[in-house]
């Protein structure tokens, strides 16, 4: 039998000098960025804050993943991309002295546990923006960085909703295009639940026909089902082995690109860290 436990997941190791852990390597950098931040030395609340999060970094083993948020920022910058860190990595002093984001958490008051608890078994999600016109270069540098053996896009699952399946589901029985448009009108827009028999019926539809009976009864069904995968806009798993050890991937279809075939929950179940 397989189980999704066996899946061993490690994240890259190659942005750490030799002589260097990923643990001294980030406290390096971090001590270079509060030097620059704070250039006239750290409170002790904020020295206290700095080591706590460093601590539980390195005791969640995240340290890797941080690295490589500091190195995707520092390209972007290198290049005079836009890009701005967002979400609860504001309220790391960690993040802040990277430089992958700009909010200084020791002005704002803000609560690092919101980021990274040790009460909650869940990665951090450093939500990085960056210049939209310009994101590609980004995506390519992290192919060139790992490989497209060892990066891939994450995918996002669109589901079936009410309308769009029954359009689906008369299509294939053979309702013409002009009866499709009329009974799509009976769905609500902000609803999956199928419409009654008196909606029906306000747009001329009887509910008791059988060949309505049947496209209702598959909508029903299909509802929820998946429709089509399509890839995040900048979501990316990174390994230290070849992804396609662990998790389904293919060839997006924009050119140089991977993608995984599984979304942000499914990676979230196995363990998988997103950049």
């Amino acid at each position: 039998t397989f189980d999704l436990g066996d899946l061993k997941y490690e994240y890259p190791h190659e942005l750490v000098p030799k002589g260097q852990t990923s643990t001294s390597w980030l406290r390096e950098l971090t001590e270079r960025g509060v030097r620059r931040r704070w250039p006239g030395g750290l409170t002790p609340a904020t020295r206290a804050q700095v080591e706590k999060e460093l601590a539980l970094i390195a005791e969640k083993k995240f340290d890797s993943y941080f690295l490589t948020v500091h190195d995707i920022v520092e390209f972007a910058r290198s290049q005079h991309i836009l890009c701005q860190g967002r979400g609860s990595a504001a309220n790391s002093a960690v993040c802040y002295a990277l430089g992958i984001t700009e909010l200084n958490p020791e002005q704002s008051n803000l609560l690092f546990e919101r980021f990274i608890s040790r009460e909650r078994n869940e990665p951090p999600d450093i939500d990085v923006d960056f210049e939209h016109d310009r994101r590609e270069e980004v995506i390519q540098y992290i192919f060139r960085r790992y490989g497209r053996g060892r990066a891939a896009l994450t995918a996002v699952a669109s589901t079936y909703h009410g309308s769009g399946a029954m359009r689906d589901v008369a299509k294939v029985l053979g309702l013409p295009p002009d009866q499709i448009n009329a009974l799509a009108e009976a769905f609500s827009r902000w609803s999956d639940s199928l419409p009654s028999p008196e909606r029906l019926r306000e747009y001329g539809f009887d509910a008791d026909t059988p060949i309505l009976k049947r496209v209702l009864a598959l909508t029903g069904e299909l509802i929820g089902f998946p429709r089509h995968l399509s890839q995040h806009p900048g979501g990316f798993v990174i390994s230290e082995h070849p992804l396609e050890t662990l998790v389904p991937v293919e060839n997006a279809a924009m050119a140089d690109r991977t993608i995984i075939q599984w979304d942000k929950d499914d990676l979230d179940l196995v363990g998988l860290l997103k950049v």
